[in-house]
């Protein structure tokens, strides 16, 4: 699966997971950001990261049959536990390009990842 992500990340129980520097590579390569965080958890600070699906996780169920299957996907949170069961499920449905963002959005942040802070 790594092909689908710049050959990078490392596997941890059948999951790929990602650094936010990786994740960004490839998602400035055509990958898209999946958020499964919550309405109330954006409004606090949000990923500047082009093409980000919102897809809360209370609602994951009902709109991951929306997402794109044929692109590769990277799956984030608030700090990668909400995202690694939404990749769990993406990968049972059949999703074949499918990654966690490890550490979810307090790791991009820590790393100086794009941001954007709500005022």
């Amino acid at each position: 699966m790594k092909e689908f992500f710049c050959n990078s990340g490392f596997e941890i129980a059948g999951i790929l997971n990602l650094t936010g520097k990786q994740a960004l590579q490839c998602i400035d390569n055509g990958a898209l950001l999946v958020d499964v965080r919550e309405e109330y958890e954006i409004a606090i600070k949000d990923f500047n990261a082009p093409g980000k699906i919102f897809c809360p996780f209370s609602e994951f169920d009902s709109l991951a049959k929306t997402l794109p299957a044929d692109r590769s996907l990277i799956v984030a949170d608030c700090t990668g536990i909400h995202s690694k069961e939404a990749v769990r499920k993406l990968l049972d449905a059949g999703f074949p390009k499918v990654a966690n963002l490890a550490g979810g959005i307090a790791e991009w942040e820590r790393d100086g990842l794009p941001m954007k802070q709500s005022a």
